[in-house]
């Protein structure tokens, strides 16, 4: 609401300085402060009126140190990061760029459903939460909308540069001028480790015949459902421990900007020879709000946390980052820059699946690792759960290094 403010001062009264709402950048950095601002000041009191509500965290015991403390500490604190993300995003965000609609809807879509389970875990007495169907369910209809919009809003395009054997072994100056075709609506997406890094997943239907693109839909929508259903699951299973899941999603959140940056911008997206993705610059505003809503959660998260996220800010976390991902056309990328993530859900496949194998087996079932998901394992070894926490974020740090990395290693 700010930029249109501003932009109406600007064009009516030319007030000075109005034009600095134009910037991205700017509105990228206002966005953060204030998020982080509202996650640290507001978080408080959100916490308290949680706590008069007695919305507490009622905890299994799985004979982990220090589990028995937390019994009672307020959950549903993904509240937080909700609304520390969407006030400033309301505010100086273009609302009417697809990329920013997508993202709010996610935001809320995904809120709801884990607001949900975690009003039936705390309100209704019942520790299942929400049945795992219905929460599939909010997935999959997150997954159908997004990918829809991705394939069929006129907003989402692609361009490609011309080529122009005068200037293909240039580098650009203002004396070489780049030249992109028309915007075009694709499904193209970019691959990491390889040279030729785009994929088209059109080429998937070339078995229909000659018109691929009318059944490409058919593909790339169950795509994006498996994709947002897995890190969304993903990030719940990593809330676990205080700190990690906040922590590790900055991390890859962060990252995301980088991406959606380069690629929303002409200049950057050229020189890094990366698909220039029109108007998805906008969608930094939104991540840098999201960046500064984990961190100031982490003020009251990290250990001994004072709050729980819940699944009202696992799933949306979650949801959130595999939409950007998939917004920004690095959705192949998932398993490197979510490294954590995926660690964590494999640790929880390979721990039933091997503990059913050998049950049916022998009788008698099995496990790989002490506890699972991942971080429960290293619990059990005797590790502090903040030093689980501190090694997972620098793991995750070099696997945001690495995924930048393939912007030019190909």
């Amino acid at each position: 609401m700010l930029y249109y403010l501003f932009e109406f001062l600007e064009e009516q009264y030319q007030l000075t300085g109005a034009s600095v709402f134009q910037f991205i950048t700017f509105r990228a950095a206002l966005a953060i402060i204030l998020s982080l601002l509202f996650s640290t000041i507001f978080g408080k009191k959100i916490i308290t009126l949680l706590q008069k509500k007695q919305v507490g965290e009622s905890v299994r015991d799985l004979g982990l140190e220090g589990q028995v403390e937390k019994a009672g500490t307020p959950t549903m604190g993904g509240i937080i990061i909700i609304l520390a993300t969407l006030v400033p995003v309301l505010l100086l965000a273009k609302l009417e760029n697809i990329y920013v609609i997508m993202l709010i809807v996610t935001t809320i879509w995904m809120g709801i459903v884990g607001f949900t389970d975690d009003y039936i875990k705390v309100f209704k007495k019942d520790k299942g939460g929400l049945s795992g169907k219905f929460k599939v369910l909010g997935q999959i209809g997150l997954g159908i909308f997004v990918g829809a919009i991705m394939y069929f809003h006129p907003g989402v395009t692609i361009k490609q540069e011309k080529i122009n054997p005068k200037y293909s072994t240039e580098k650009i100056t203002q004396n070489s001028p780049m030249e992109f075709n028309e915007e075009e609506q694709s499904l193209k997406t970019t691959i990491p480790f390889v040279k030729d890094n785009e994929f088209d997943y059109a080429q998937i239907t070339t078995w229909f015949g000659d018109e691929t693109g009318k059944y490409a839909w058919l593909i790339f929508i169950p795509i994006v459902i498996f994709i947002v259903t897995a890190v969304s699951n993903g990030a719940n299973l990593t809330d676990g421990i205080d700190g990690l899941a906040a922590g590790s999603s900055a991390i890859i959140v962060f990252t995301l900007a980088i991406f959606a940056f380069i690629s929303g911008n002409i200049v950057f997206s050229d020189y890094l020879n990366v698909m220039f993705i029109p108007r998805l610059g906008e969608l930094v505003v939104f991540i840098a709000a999201f960046v500064g809503a984990l961190i100031g959660f982490l003020w009251y998260n990290t250990y001994p946390a004072q709050v729980f996220m819940g699944d009202t800010g696992s799933l949306t976390i979650g949801g959130v980052i595999a939409v950007i991902a998939i917004a920004v056309r690095k959705e192949l990328l998932i398993p490197v820059l979510c490294g954590i993530f995926f660690a964590e859900s494999l640790s929880v496949i390979l721990q039933v699946s091997w503990f059913k194998y050998t049950r049916k087996k022998f009788g008698e079932g099995r496990r790989i690792f002490k506890m699972s998901p991942l971080h429960h394992h290293y619990q059990k070894g005797g590790f502090h759960e903040s030093k689980i926490v501190t090694r997972f974020w620098i793991i995750g740090i070099f696997l945001a290094i690495i995924s930048i990395v393939t912007l030019k290693l190909r």
